[in-house]
């Protein structure tokens, strides 16, 4: 414990007050100013957009020492000064930063070496940048250290006088030199003279440019990784895309999508959605979840997630199913040819030609039914099922072995009633989404983006329980994921890069969503917004080929009226 005796600051500031008032008032003005710069050090340190950050540098450093003019510079990372912010009070120009006015391209960033590779320490903030020391000038036109022919350029094109030069670096946590800080003309507050920055005027500015710095590079830094999460989630998508072209471009799509409607439903000011506002981080959050909405299909067997017919598994199993039906008609011909040799009666002959080429016929019919039965493209009602198990049980030898023309497992996929996917394949597909939940749950998401698993992993839930894998009701999800899931089926829909399906046109599309509205499927409110205020049109004018564009009767959808949800 120290036995120095307790002194009162008010006391003390009695007694100066005795002895000297101007003494009082120095100190008074010295404590507001570092009352000041304390302040400045809190917004600084809280500012997230760089161009405000520094604009706030430059207009407190000028305040501080009531200069007329400043000029701000970032270093550059081929090692250049270049100009962020220019100001002259007394001339009206105010340039860079916040401003409307960007800095002309004629003014080139200021070079720190000579082309010889020498440093330039003739250019004051040159010096300044290269060497990371002060230079406080009283009158430049006195001053023969340093090359002042750009400014007395300046002076006689504008009629102005720069005379008194303060010029600071900025330094970051590496003492590395990331811009400079050069205030113009400090000017008297009485008699409006231009005055010398004072010792106490440029202890203050090195301070604030130290924690300008330090501002600014928190910035960059927080900048960059949220550039780097961006990049990331880009490249997932990209690796999707490359694990299956047919997914990709909905990745970048939905995105898309989902972003416009928050948009629109921002803008309503009446209404269920009247006091909904995202902000900016909120907007950020849902685009962020849109693009990782997918992210479990990186897991997904490329055959299930490319599989375009139903045959299809590492290849298109209808090729080896023509080779079978290509044997059979073989058969037909061998049995044909050997009947023939054991009669001369001219009538059997006939007969018997008769009857292969209803055999071959019966069989091309077979085999070109099967074939379209294995796009996928239409509905497989019980009947041609049916026909296909009927197909299945022909005989055929193979590897000298008698068979099933088609195996179970053949014939249970040619009878997927809708699409190409069987059970199996489609519970695969489906696990995408818990894997994408499990796997964006694991990620220590920032406090602004805690909610992307939640919104990501939402797209296939409804609004009544129906939905997967969590059975969640309308009450249970956020506006955002219900968003998703409208962004999710109108690109799915209306996509026209998918192997299985040709794109849908708008009225396609709006037909197959007014069902989903009846049903409660998606969001009837939020569907509303889609189609009331052209959500559907402008992204299909931007996005969809000119061929799915046509004419859509919105008041149609707009009347359809959620059915009630049934009692358990």
């Amino acid at each position: 414990m120290s036995n120095k005796p307790y002194i009162n600051r008010a006391d003390v500031k009695e007694h100066l007050a005795k002895v000297n008032p101007n003494v009082l008032d120095y100190i008074q003005q010295c404590e507001i100013q570092i009352d000041k710069l304390a302040e400045i050090g809190y917004q600084l340190s809280s500012e997230r957009h760089l161009p405000t950050l520094l604009n706030s540098i430059i207009e407190e450093g000028m305040r501080i020492t009531n200069s007329d003019g400043g000029t701000l510079y970032l270093m550059t990372e081929d090692h250049r000064l270049a100009f962020e912010i220019m100001k002259t009070n007394s001339l009206g120009t105010d340039m860079g930063g916040i401003s409307k006015t960007p800095i002309p391209d004629q003014i080139y960033p200021v070079k720190l070496y000579t082309p010889e590779g020498e440093p330039n320490h003739h250019n004051v903030s040159a010096y300044v940048g290269l060497t990371g020391k002060t230079l406080n000038i009283p009158d430049a036109y006195e001053c023969t250290n340093y090359d002042f022919s750009g400014a007395k350029g300046f002076d006689e094109r504008f009629g102005y006088r720069s005379k008194s030069f303060l010029t600071i670096a900025m330094k970051n946590h590496e003492n590395d030199t990331i811009g400079v800080l050069q205030l113009l003309n400090a000017t008297n507050p009485a008699s409006h003279e231009i005055i010398p920055f004072s010792t106490d005027m440029q202890k203050l500015i090195e301070s604030l440019a130290s924690q300008a710095a330090v501002a600014i590079t928190t910035v960059r830094l927080i900048e960059g990784l949220k550039n780097l999460l961006e990049s990331f989630i880009q490249l997932i998508a990209d690796a999707i895309d490359e694990k299956s072209p047919y997914t990709g471009g909905h990745c970048s799509r939905v995105p898309v999508l989902a972003v416009m409607l928050a948009e629109k439903v921002n803008k309503i000011d009446e209404g269920i959605f009247a006091g909904v506002n995202f902000s900016k981080e909120d907007m950020d959050e849902l685009r962020i979840a849109a693009w990782l909405h997918d992210v479990g299909k990186i897991t997904t067997p490329e055959y299930v997630v490319d599989k375009a017919t139903k045959l299809e598994t590492i290849y298109d199993r209808v090729h080896e199913m023509n080779t079978r039906f290509e044997v059979l008609k073989r058969d037909v011909e061998i049995e044909y040819l050997t009947a023939l040799t054991q009669t001369t009666d001219t009538a059997r002959q006939a007969e018997l030609e008769t009857e292969k080429l209803a055999k071959l016929l019966r069989l091309d019919e077979d085999q070109k039914f099967l074939n379209v039965c294995n796009t996928g493209g239409e509905f497989m009602a019980g009947d041609k099922q049916d026909r296909v198990r009927e197909i299945a049980k022909r005989q055929i030898v193979l590897d000298g072995e008698q068979q099933d023309l088609l195996s179970e497992e053949w014939v249970m996929n040619l009878n997927v009633s809708k699409g190409t996917l069987n059970d199996a394949e489609r519970n695969k597909i489906n696990d995408h989404i818990v894997v994408t939940i499990d796997m964006l749950e694991k990620l220590p998401f920032p406090k602004h983006l805690r909610r992307v698993p939640e919104f990501a992993g939402g797209h296939h839930e409804t609004m009544v329980g129906t939905g997967y894998p969590r059975g969640l009701t309308k009450k249970d999800m956020s506006i955002q994921a219900r968003i998703m899931g409208i962004a999710d089926i109108f690109e799915a829909l209306t996509a026209s890069d998918r192997p299985y399906k040709k794109g849908k046109t708008l009225s396609e599309a709006m037909r197959i969503m007014g069902f989903f509205k009846a049903d409660q499927h998606i969001d009837a409110d939020l569907f509303d917004v889609f189609l009331s205020e052209g959500v559907f049109q402008e992204y299909a004018d931007k996005h969809l080929d000119a061929k799915y564009i046509d004419e859509v009767d919105v008041q149609k959808y707009l009347d359809i009226q959620p059915k009630p949800v049934a009692a358990n």
